[in-house]
């Protein structure tokens, strides 16, 4: 059969447009089967005898295939029928070339219902003891082909009408509302709206048995959450935060949400946080509920922020969709972005962007590597798609778009939004379509600014310095390694001397430029880090800014950038580890959140690399970040106080773990008492939901192989609770017990059944007392891992997890030697970035053993008040 010339093809040939698809499917749940026929309407736009499409892990029934042109209404069967598996394409050869316009394609099928994830899969709940299997969709990026026959791309958009034979007593549901239901025995046939034209990876189904709650928005739109049965309370927050965003984004675009209704349901078994299936979003259980007795308040921001995530595709995404999967961050950047404005509106009190630096950070850390990719990255084939659900497309995404709002102004950035959602409903539109209307809505040169921070990987570090008067700056290309790179940028410079109200704002467009300065207590650049890229100061002015801090002058956010910027140049080798301790001793009187946060997170990454470089000291540094974080948790306590902030109950917790973490023996003895009163009584008042991690971690930090009722009291509430963030919050705390054996012994009961395959990656925070451990583990069950997780993004996770945090060059030969023959797409990226990181570290260790006063500097914190 003459189909070669439709092998190793990034896109589908174009004769043939889908416009129509009648999709009826059958899940048979107990064989977990299902067989099922579409009929596609089709636009013949040039002469072919061949007409190809996508389709993966299908059977074809041969007899079925048929093409009945519209205009003659001669039905031509199949000369030859291929399947590509590869590619994942059908190739339909025809006796004749087709009639131009259109016609009807008809297919029958069959399949499995997997346990991928991915496709039409199952997942598994129970009720009244009894387990179940559901059948659930995920087609995001490339799997709707793995249910039926389909136009897999994006731009293949059409409208579908869906039929489903179920067992009667279930619920099914699809992206639009039933029409109509007929039963017949046992069985019955549920026929759904035809829906607004839309692209394949957000066609949805769920079969199961759920229970729901219901409200509605002002403006008529059905909300809906589904749960297991005896679950519903817990979606009443999603609920509430559903209504509100949609209310919220109808105002903010400018044009109402598009659907009569929308579903959103809490899936057992779901690879993701969430996903935005046009008017039926699925979640994972965190993600979407909520119970106001055991789930923590990190857990509440959690579901508010995917929900308004998951909403704001809805339009950015669904009803404007990405031209191809190269700008997939137009639809996570900017749906990222926008939750954290819906955030804001309904939680002003969350103080949420202050918090956005964390998501800021993830994307500069990420981007520091040699192997990170351009926000704009070239995908040649459907394989390469999932390892770019990435921090660079959510989170640098997210702040790029952040940089351009607060450079253009919210008035004139809003009101371009609004134009391109018009411009592009039922519609493609790539990077420099949305650069263009926010060029013509501003007068600004948008693309002109914004190419250099899309189209090439990187960001800038810029140096500051005064001299006589002036203020001299100059960029380079960062990395993480320390080694030079070849980017430029031309960057919005903001900066504050000596106080927020002298403020200069310009567009660094030459590699250095010198400025006039006036004589400062302290000078701060990229004010609020607003801009993605970090700023090193000359040793005067970061003495200055240390001052700042002390005397409490800057912003939560430029604290928190002056630290995490020192921190990130100082792993380059471009600062002195004494000199980030000695800055970080310039936080002992902090008390926000997302600055202690950050501060924790630092003093986790320098006590693990001093473990590697400095051991005999690490007793003192340890002592040191003790030192550093009583004053907050002393403040703060073990238990809530009455209407305390969200903040506060957020940070107790982080605060409390750490203390444990670095071996605080009063807090760990009192974590354990609080734990034991917890065992006796899962209600009791001593073991809030915000402490519960930090005494669970306390717990296995005391915990080895001789002595080990903690860890079998952890598994033991594991298996009782049925709340998915209980769950979780057990999961992470295992493996950081200092004993290898233990480690192990976590590691291997993360591999059983009695872990969701989800949840498995919140099982590798592994201590550094077991990082070998794990390393022999992951080796020994790779071919297991890999077949278990090999078709997602989250067998990724298991190589950075495990890999990222060695030291030693040897190790990443070791590391590379193993994965030589073991390498597939899906982790290639994710393999380099990992082995890069442990050359980073390596670096870095060798670069703190020359540093000849480090002892004696840590002396010396540690016994400063």
């Amino acid at each position: 059969m003459a189909y070669d010339q439709f092998k190793a093809q990034s896109r589908l040939p174009k004769f043939a447009v889908p416009q129509r698809y009648d999709v009826r499917l059958k899940p048979d749940l107990v064989a977990c089967k299902f067989t099922g026929g579409v009929s596609i309407d089709i636009d013949v736009v040039s002469p072919t005898r061949f007409i190809v499409l996508n389709a993966a892990d299908l059977n074809i029934d041969s007899n079925s295939v048929s093409f009945t042109p519209k205009s003659n209404s001669k039905e031509l069967k199949t000369v030859a029928i291929g399947l590509v598996e590869e590619d994942e394409i059908l190739v339909l050869e025809f006796p004749e070339e087709l009639p131009g316009g259109i016609g009807v394609l008809q297919i029958a099928f069959e399949g499995t219902l997997n346990d991928k994830m991915k496709g039409f899969y199952r997942s598994v709940y129970e009720i009244n003891g009894e387990k179940k299997n559901m059948a659930v969709t995920q087609f995001e990026p490339a799997d709707a082909r793995r249910c039926f026959p389909c136009w897999d791309e994006p731009t293949a958009k059409a409208t579908f009408k869906m039929t489903l034979d179920v067992p009667a007593e279930l619920v099914a549901l699809s992206n639009m509302p039933v029409v109509e239901e007929k039963q017949v025995g046992d069985l019955k046939t549920v026929y759904f709206e035809e829906s607004p034209i839309m692209s394949t990876y957000l066609v949805a189904v769920v079969v199961g048995l759920f229970d729901y709650l219901e409200s509605r928005t002002s403006d008529g739109v059905r909300v809906r959450v589904y749960s297991q049965v005896g679950k519903t309370n817990q979606g009443k927050f999603a609920l509430d935060v559903a209504v509100r965003t949609l209310e919220l984004y109808r105002k903010y675009f400018a044009v109402p949400y598009s659907l009569p209704k929308l579903d959103m349901i809490a899936i057992p078994d779901f690879a993701l946080g969430a996903m935005e299936n046009y008017g039926l979003v699925t979640y994972c259980e965190t993600a979407l509920l909520f119970d106001e007795q055991h789930s923590a308040a990190v857990n509440k921001q959690r579901v508010a922020t995917v929900v308004a995530h998951e909403l704001a595709h809805q339009w950015f995404g669904n009803l404007v969709t990405m031209e191809w999967w190269t700008h997939l961050w137009l639809n996570e950047g900017f749906a990222t972005w926008v939750s954290y404005l819906a955030a804001d509106t309904l939680f002003p009190e969350w103080k949420i962007w202050t918090q956005f630096v964390d998501q800021l950070t993830d994307g500069l850390r990420l981007d520091g590597l040699a192997e990170s990719h351009p926000i704009e990255v070239e995908i040649n084939h459907v394989s390469e798609i999932d390892e770019i659900f990435d921090a660079i497309s959510y989170r640098k995404g997210a702040s790029i778009i952040r940089m351009l709002q607060s450079y253009l102004g919210a008035e004139c950035f809003q009101r371009a939004l609004a134009s391109y959602i018009k411009k592009y409903a039922c519609s493609n539109a790539k990077t420099e379509d949305l650069w263009a209307v926010l060029e013509e809505e501003s007068g600004e040169p948008v693309k002109k600014l914004m190419d250099s921070w899309t189209k090439q990987k990187g960001y800038p570090v810029v140096s500051v310095k005064i001299k006589d008067k002036q203020m001299e700056l100059e960029q380079s290309h960062f990395l993480s390694s320390g080694s030079p790179g070849d980017g430029q940028w031309i960057v919005p410079i903001t900066s504050c001397s000596g106080s927020y109200d002298a403020r200069q704002s310009f567009l660094l467009q030459t590699k250095s430029e010198t400025r006039d300065a006036k004589e400062s207590t302290w000078i701060k650049l990229n004010v609020d880090q607003i801009g993605f890229y970090r700023v090193k100061y000359d040793e005067n002015l970061s003495a200055k800014l240390r001052h700042a801090i002390e005397g409490n002058k800057l912003s939560e956010t430029d604290r928190f950038g002056v630290l995490d910027d020192f921190y990130a140049l100082c792993m380059a080798g471009q600062q002195q580890l004494t000199s980030l301790l000695t800055l970080m001793g310039a936080f002992r009187e902090e008390f926000d959140y997302t600055v202690l946060s950050n501060l924790i997170n630092i003093s986790y990454k320098v006590a693990r690399i001093i473990y590697d470089a400095a051991p005999e000291v690490i007793d003192n540094v340890n002592q040191f970040f003790i030192s550093l974080l009583q004053y907050p948790a002393e403040k703060l306590g073990w238990e809530p106080r009455q209407g305390e902030s969200h903040l506060n109950a957020m940070l107790r917790g982080e605060l409390l773990m750490a203390l444990a973490m670095f071996g605080h023996d009063s807090t760990l003895n009192e974590a354990i008492r609080r734990f034991d009163a917890f065992l006796a009584d899962r209600n009791s008042p001593l073991l809030p939901p915000d402490v519960r991690k930090a005494a669970y971690v306390a717990v296995m930090r005391k915990d080895n192989k001789s002595n080990r009722s903690g860890f079998e009291a952890l598994l033991r509430v594991y298996k009782e609770t049925d709340l998915s963030q209980e769950k979780t919050r057990i999961l992470g705390s295992l493996a950081s017990c200092p004993d290898p054996d233990m480690v192990l012994e976590v590691l291997n009961f993360i591999l059983t059944p009695e872990v969701r395959s989800q949840d498995a990656i919140i099982g590798l925070a592994i201590s550094r007392e077991g990082r070998e451990t794990g390393w022999k583990w992951l080796k020994d069950n790779w071919d297991h891992i890999s077949k278990v997780w090999g078709s997602g993004y989250l067998l990724s996770r298991f190589v950075s997890a495990i890999v990222s945090p060695f030291a030693s060059n040897e190790k990443a030969k070791e590391v590379e030697e193993f994965f030589a023959t073991r390498t597939k797409p899906t982790i290639a990226r994710t393999l380099k970035q990992s082995l890069e990181r442990i050359h980073i570290n390596a670096r870095w260790v060798h670069a703190i053993q020359k540093e000849e006063h480090l002892a004696q500097v840590v002396q010396e914190l540690v016994h400063e008040k």
